[in-house]
């Protein structure tokens, strides 16, 4: 069965007016799933493009002291997770007296390229070297108290040197389930829950700076907007309108929260301040659902989804409360939509011969790609990088290059409804 969003069902059933127009949308693409509880160990690789020719071939050896190995797994396990490298797992490298590796060892294992180092408490040293040359070629001393993250930081150091692109490794990821809101590293371990309610929760979102995160909680019996400071736990309903509160998205530079509210009987999108407070800026003025906003990197509009153009379609407005203009065009269906950090793309889910599939559309070229083939892929976000992306797939956690070159699932807990990549925060 295929869930589908027909406004004249909504009409009838009186659901057009009486459920918060986020959920609505949410419970209608999922509906029809049956999720079973994903508690994966270990990275699954990749679903498809397990093709090698266009891989960086790297060599990761054991690090010296403590964890060094765990810690050289977890950098391989990155990598791999990229899709952009072949990695060779090698034992700790026999290095002379001046620091030299042994060469003739390096090239025997068919890679040029080679990675080690040593650690020692919070202090980890990493060298990169290229064998046919015999030379250096990047070298980095870190301090980190916490061992995956020390692992997590080399790689990015190893994944910017060869790519010429930042690494994401030492980033977050939050993600939604029944009644709990978790944070975890980007690789899906080191779990933390940091909310809990005897509701539903949904549709989290990262502040700018990484350091709090607004979402939807149903515990009051209706939908409100809260965001909570990850440090302290300590949290604020910044929207409690009259109505439903739902689908918070923040502005770029973190001051503001565009947000969808039914305060009049109909669904809109309003901005208001992320400190909360009674003022609310309408954005868009429709009579049918406008929904899941967000906002472009330069903060000059946001995207959104609405059915008023008959289905469920995604349309950019500015922030004056002008016109909307509808923007994808392929699909019965597209919700959840969002802008790469460069503001060249957006990403979102499609449905498409009967599946939800991420797509990924070029905003200046008008191209379009379908990533992933379902059957329920949703919630899709950026890597702060813009080369992957996060989305939830039948209620567990997946990633997939932009290319559509490479798709993996990451570990994670529970049902997951909705998830959200977080920012750059070192």
């Amino acid at each position: 069965m295929t869930a589908t969003l027909d406004k004249r069902s909504m009409r009838a059933s009186g659901l057009h007016r009486s459920i918060p127009s986020h959920f609505f949308l949410f419970f209608t693409l999922v509906c029809a799933l049956v999720l079973g509880n994903i508690a994966q160990a270990q990275v699954q690789v990749a679903l498809q493009g397990s093709g090698t020719s266009n891989k960086f071939p790297i060599i990761i050896a054991d690090f010296a002291g403590q964890n060094g190995k765990e810690i050289a797994n977890i950098i391989s396990a990155d990598l791999i997770r990229s899709g952009q490298f072949e990695v060779t797992r090698t034992e700790a490298l026999t290095i002379d007296s001046n620091g030299t590796p042994n060469w003739a060892a390096i090239s025997a294992l068919g890679a040029t390229t080679v990675a080690y180092g040593s650690v020692s408490g919070p202090n980890i040293n990493y060298q990169l070297a290229d064998s046919a040359q015999r030379a250096p070629l990047d070298a980095k001393n870190i301090i980190e108290p916490q061992m995956r993250r020390q692992a997590h930081k080399i790689a990015d150091a190893i994944y910017e040197k060869m790519t010429g692109v930042r690494g994401i490794f030492a980033t977050r990821v939050a993600y939604a389930t029944a009644n709990q809101l978790v944070v975890a590293d980007a690789d899906g371990e080191n779990r933390k829950v940091v909310a809990s309610s005897s509701s539903s929760i949904i549709s989290p979102a990262w502040s700018p700076d990484g350091s709090k995160l607004a979402y939807v909680s149903f515990e009051t019996g209706k939908p409100v907007v809260y965001v909570q400071t990850l440090a302290s736990g300590a949290r604020q309903a910044v929207a409690n309108f009259k109505g439903n509160n739902s689908a918070p998205a923040w502005s770029p530079n973190g001051s503001q929260l565009a947000v969808a509210l039914s305060r009049d009987a109909l669904s809109n999108i309003y901005l208001i301040n992320a400190s909360g407070g009674t003022s609310a800026q309408k954005i868009t003025n429709s009579p049918e659902i406008d929904t899941e906003p967000f906002f472009f990197p330069n903060g000059s509009g946001i995207v959104f989804t609405s059915d008023r153009g008959g289905s469920a379609q995604i349309y950019r407005s500015g922030l004056g409360g002008g016109g909307a203009s509808r923007i994808t065009f392929n699909g019965a269906q597209n919700v959840s939509g969002k802008i790469s950090p460069d503001g060249a793309k957006l990403v979102y889910s499609s449905l498409r011969g009967g599946s939800y599939s991420i797509a990924l559309q070029g905003l200046g070229t008008g191209s379009d790609q379908t990533l992933t083939s379902g059957p329920n892929d949703l919630s899709p976000s950026f890597a702060p990088n813009g080369m992957q992306i996060l989305y939830v797939s039948s209620g567990g956690l997946s990633i997939v290059n932009t290319d559509g070159s490479f798709q993996a699932s990451i570990p994670s807990v529970g049902n997951v409804s909705s998830a959200a990549w977080g920012p750059f925060t070192d």
